[in-house]
């Protein structure tokens, strides 16, 4: 089983990389392999909306992307993996710039008939909700604020979740993320953690036909 963790915070070092940090661990615990990809470092280019990726090669499990950069072994990794870890703060009551930079050019994943633009993409190869996922937000305020800051960008992850049939497992908004006292940091480390066990676990059930 492999999860992937993907950081869209500029900060690798900072709350969100401890966070995500915690949860692939929790994961790794259970047996899991696990791999980070800090977005800052990668080289994923803006998506150009020529729609090549969807309109084209449609018997592949990747489209083809006419853009030569880190995403093409980015969506080889991804397409093989079990599960996935998704980690932004909010910038602009939305994901970073660099999380959706990666989301958007997710596209490849995805297939459309050219003239078909009032339906959704189908996945190629759908998940059949096998695969889990999980998300964390971070936000400066405060929790009671996780429907503004946080439900905002959970949407975004999981409407491409829903589209590739890749079922949520948790989600953890993480507030005053600018002023956490330490025993709150170990509380939500702690609490992180135990989402990557609770990811490990529940593939194993979905592949056990539980």
């Amino acid at each position: 089983m492999k999860i992937l963790g993907f950081m869209g915070s500029p900060r690798i070092k900072g709350l969100n990389g401890k966070l995500i940090d915690s949860v692939l661990k929790g994961a790794e615990s259970k047996g899991a392999e696990i791999k980070r990809y800090d977005l800052i470092k990668c080289n994923i280019e803006y998506c150009r909306g020529c729609f090549r990726c969807v309109h084209e090669n449609h018997k592949l499990p990747i489209g083809k992307c006419t853009i030569n950069d880190d995403m093409t072994d980015i969506l080889e990794e991804y397409h093989k993996a079990d599960g996935y870890i998704f980690a932004t703060p909010v910038y602009g009551v939305y994901v970073t710039a660099l999380m959706k930079t990666f989301l958007e050019r997710k596209f490849p994943l995805f297939y459309r008939e050219k003239g078909e633009s009032e339906k959704i993409p189908d996945a190629r190869v759908p998940a059949d909700f096998k695969k889990k996922a999980s998300m964390i937000v971070t936000g400066n305020a405060s929790d009671e604020y996780e429907e503004v800051m946080g439900d905002p960008c959970f949407d975004a992850f999981e409407m491409d979740f829903m589209m590739e049939q890749v079922d949520t497992v948790d989600k953890l908004y993480v507030g005053w993320a600018g002023n956490l006292s330490n025993d709150r940091l170990m509380e939500k480390l702690d609490e992180a953690s135990k989402i990557g066990m609770r990811l490990v676990d529940n593939i194993e059930k979905a592949h056990n036909g539980n």
